[in-house]
């Protein structure tokens, strides 16, 4: 595996960690949201990994050294559950019984999963600044 193969698995994973962190973001935004365009409270949004297959050269490289891999946002999927039942007669969404459909979002797991993105996404670009040290030093070993 050269240097440049870490920094591709690096910033795939990085590319991915700022998906995850956008969904993240726009949920925790709405998590208050009651009416949408497409009619009810908002859907809680999660994101999907996956080791991406990497191109010809990289995968053959992949091959004859070892299985390092990417990763890739497969798919964003809204959440199913139902939404929350919140009592507030006042509220213009609320139904005749005085309920409120509240989004499904729960800020305190969207918290961690935003603490764990960022932890993530720090962890690739340490590992990018400890790859181009190694290929400085390298370079200085020349000199």
């Amino acid at each position: 595996m050269d240097i440049f193969t870490t920094f591709a698995i690096s910033s795939s994973a990085m590319k991915a960690q700022k998906i995850r962190l956008d969904t993240v973001s726009s949920n925790l935004a709405n998590a208050e949201t009651t009416a949408t365009p497409e009619g009810g409270p908002y859907k809680k949004k999660s994101v999907y990994f996956q080791s991406k297959p990497m191109d010809f050269r990289e995968h053959l490289d992949s091959a004859l050294q070892s299985s390092a891999q990417g990763v890739e946002v497969t798919q964003i999927l809204e959440d199913q559950d139902p939404p929350r039942q919140v009592y507030n007669p006042a509220h213009p969404d609320a139904g005749e019984d005085g309920y409120v459909a509240m989004p499904n979002v729960d800020v305190l797991k969207e918290m961690v999963d935003m603490m764990s993105a960022t932890r993530s996404y720090q962890a690739n670009v340490t590992t990018i600044q400890a790859a181009k040290r190694m290929a400085q030093k390298a370079l200085e070993i020349g000199r």
